[in-house]
Formats: C-alpha cells, structure tokens, sequence
C-alpha cells in the first residue's frame, strides 16, 4: 500500500519556517492549537520539530519566562527536545506504523529530502477503521 493515501499535502500542514522569531512560531501554534510543528528552510527541507515544551524551557532558562524579551529572537536558536523523525515517501507502511508508535505526525519528504506533508496517526487510524468495518460486516 502507497503511504502516499495517508498524507495530508503540505499545501494543508501548519509549518514554520526555520527563520521565524520565537514569537511568530509560538503565535501559529497558539492559532493552530498544536503542541508540535514542523519547521522547514526556505528551500522547503525539513529541519526539525518544534514543540510548546521546547518554547517553555528556553525562556524559563534564558528569559525568565518572559516573551518580549525573546520576541525578535530567532525560533531555530531554542533547543529542540526531540525532532520527529521524517519518512521517505517511498517508505513502505511498516516503517510509518513503526514511526506512528512514538510520534503523533510523520513528516514526509521527497528523494531529495523537501517537505511534502505530513501523516497523522489520526489518519492511519481511520484509514484503518474503514478495513475492520468491512471486516466485521
């Protein structure tokens, strides 16, 4: 099965881009409602995840939790925890469920390593659902 059924296109993700101040990163994810995004260069590669943990410790540790004093600071100095890791959309299905285990989304990229989307478990979950349906009818 093609992981590609699973993927929401990049055209629909929330994503940062790595030159985003903290203040615009921690804005679109306050907008979005997310914990975790992806964040991508301008040439479109991902770069890593961003998560509210990694805003939180960086300005408990360097700004006494204060945001304007980081408002111009750029959002790719703060330490990333841990960066979700991105699958090849040649992949086949067993990594992406292997992946889906530890994160919440899997972001995917092309042969040359630029962002095309992301999959959710969400999606591999009701993907899945609609199989045990027919299943059990």
């Amino acid at each position: 099965m093609n992981i590609l059924l699973f993927l929401t296109p990049k055209k629909d993700v929330a994503y940062l881009y790595d030159d985003y101040s903290i203040r615009q990163a921690l804005e679109k994810m306050e907008h979005h409602r997310y914990t975790a995004i992806p964040i991508i260069n301008k040439k479109g590669e991902y770069v890593g995840t961003l998560t509210e943990g990694d805003i939180l410790w960086y300005l408990k540790n360097n700004h006494s939790l204060n945001l304007f004093e980081a408002e111009d600071e750029k959002m790719i100095s703060i330490p990333r925890y841990h960066d979700n890791k991105a699958v090849p959309a040649t992949c086949d299905l067993s990594e992406v469920f292997q992946t889906a285990m530890n994160q919440n989304f899997i972001p995917v990229v092309d042969d040359d390593g630029t962002f095309i989307g992301i999959i959710t478990r969400k999606n591999i979950f009701s993907h899945l659902s609609k199989y045990l349906n027919q299943d059990l009818k």
